[in-house]
């Protein structure tokens, strides 16, 4: 059985980049996922920088598990669309450069009918992008949560191509009221990436909110067993996007996993 590998994402850590890679070795994870914005901004890192980024995360021994493309509007948005299509496209090679194959975009709310001209924008922006990842040897990984994952994967089947993936957040999915652990099943096919990320029932006025990791409901034990048995191969990488003090929570949120991600001997 082949270890679960563990990796932090850099802004949940509220350092600049190289601490951040620093502070990744020290709680011992294997990688990082980080926003390809500013100084990792594709138009911005030249062959020399991109040179430079590999060589600093191989000092660290350090591996980049994902870039993450932040966007403003989405890809079912047909205002801008080829601005945005061209920056992922540019985000691709630049993860193909650094060596990852995941890049991380949103998923937009998939919709209900197909014949609308959002649903239209959508299916040619994905249609696109798959087809630009299968010739960089990459993968589109698209954070889901909107969705139930029965659903997710129904739309992706629809997809003639193996570049179209997921990033599957189980906080997300509880969040958004789906069953966390229920969808790995029925999305194993598509897992190319995880954020690990816990919630919990706060109150009835609150609702569910994002707690450190191993604070909510997510059972992580059977989370993680469950990875083992699909065979996942990609990371899991912790995530803190709430809190007053997300860099211990990362920390700790990386030694939690390692309690469940290394198999037993």
């Amino acid at each position: 059985m082949t270890p679960l590998r563990i990796g932090i994402v850099v802004e949940s850590t509220g350092l600049p980049l190289r601490q951040a890679i620093t502070q990744a070795a020290r709680m011992s994870a294997a990688g990082i996922q980080v926003d390809a914005v500013g100084e990792l901004a594709p138009d911005a890192l030249g062959e020399t920088g991109r040179r430079a980024f590999r060589n600093l995360l191989l000092s660290f021994s350090q591996e980049l598990a994902a870039l993450n493309v932040p966007l403003r509007n989405g890809l079912d948005t047909a205002e801008k669309l080829q601005q945005r299509l061209d920056h992922v496209r540019k985000v691709m090679q630049l993860a193909a450069d650094l060596g990852t194959k995941r890049i991380v975009v949103p998923c937009p709310k998939i919709p209900e009918d197909a014949t609308t001209g959002r649903a239209t924008t959508m299916k040619e922006s994905l249609t696109v992008l798959s087809e630009y990842a299968d010739r960089l040897g990459v993968v589109l990984a698209m954070e889901i949560g909107f969705d139930a994952a029965d659903k997710v994967k129904q739309y992706l089947d629809g997809y003639d191509i193996g570049t179209l993936k997921v990033t599957y957040d189980p906080a997300n999915m509880l969040l958004h009221g789906h069953d966390p652990l229920a969808g790995l099943h029925s999305l194993k096919s598509y897992l190319a990436h995880i954020h690990a990320r816990d919630a919990r029932s706060a109150s009835l006025s609150r609702g569910l909110q994002e707690v450190p990791l191993g604070a909510g409901d997510i059972d992580w034990m059977a989370f993680t067993a469950t990875l083992n048995i699909l065979e996942y191969q990609g990371f899991l990488v912790v995530e803190r996007d709430q809190g007053e003090n997300k860099l211990a929570d990362v920390t700790n949120g990386v030694k939690f996993l390692r309690r469940f991600a290394l198999p037993s001997v």
